[in-house]
């Protein structure tokens, strides 16, 4: 199951997952480019959102809107759903309308292999970037062991480059695979400070001494989280 969480609040884009992309909101092409996998929900606060997700032929599913994070609200999303504990359930972003659907079926593989043995809560997945897109803070960084399991996530550049010139960072995509067992897991841990400072939800399942397994991918998308970039990801997609 794909749960697409979609907040209707945005400071920095209002309603931005209803924003236009090429005549379909944003939050539906999200869908659309994922649908192929496995079956599609959209978990929401609006019932404007729940409605044009059944417009569009999606499960809506209305969830409160007091949830800290995305992955709480497909957390209430998936029992509402009545998904079984073994139930692998990708969490993906509204605000990726270009996401291919190769890079969501390798965190898909990655789940099934890894998710709920040795620690490991969640899988997720990063791209190979330069220093010029590293220097972003909204493209969150991550390093991680020789077994490409995360060991920090940040905003800032990670890791500092202090002898020589470095242009192989890892930045993280915001897609995320559970089982429902690991999924009702993190619903259960209490926010961490790190997560706080940061603004970054997968800090919670480190600061708890929590795993995740992450892979390489090669993908074109990224969040768009300002109209600037849903200009620049328009431009870049020709759309």
């Amino acid at each position: 199951m794909i749960i697409i969480p979609a907040r209707i609040g945005s400071a920095r884009f209002p309603s931005k997952v209803l924003a236009d992309v090429k005549g379909i909101p944003m939050v539906i092409r999200t869908a659309q480019a994922v649908r192929e996998l496995d079956s599609v929900a959209i978990a929401s606060d609006s019932e404007a959102i729940i409605s044009l997700a059944h417009e569009y032929g999606f499960r809506g599913v209305l969830t409160s809107p007091e949830h800290r994070s995305g992955t709480d609200r497909i957390h209430e999303a998936a029992c509402k759903l009545g998904l079984p504990s073994e139930e692998i359930i990708i969490n993906v972003q509204a605000d990726e309308p270009f996401i291919e659907h190769e890079v969501v079926e390798k965190v898909y593989e990655l789940s099934r292999e890894k998710v709920g043995r040795e620690g490991i809560l969640a899988a997720s997945a990063y791209k190979i970037v330069d220093n010029p897109e590293a220097d972003d803070p909204n493209l969150v960084k991550v390093v991680t062991d020789e077994e490409d399991i995360a060991l920090y996530f940040s905003r800032a550049k990670i890791p500092y480059p202090r002898d020589h010139h470095f242009a192989a960072y890892k930045g993280h995509l915001g897609l995320y695979g559970y089982t429902m067992a690991t999924l009702e897991t993190y619903c259960t841990l209490p926010p961490s400070p790190l997560e706080e400072i940061e603004k970054l939800e997968q800090l919670r399942i480190l600061a708890h001494g929590y795993r995740i397994a992450m892979t390489e991918v090669e993908t074109e998308s990224f969040g768009i989280d300002t109209p600037e970039d849903l200009q620049k990801a328009l431009k870049k997609h020709l759309l």
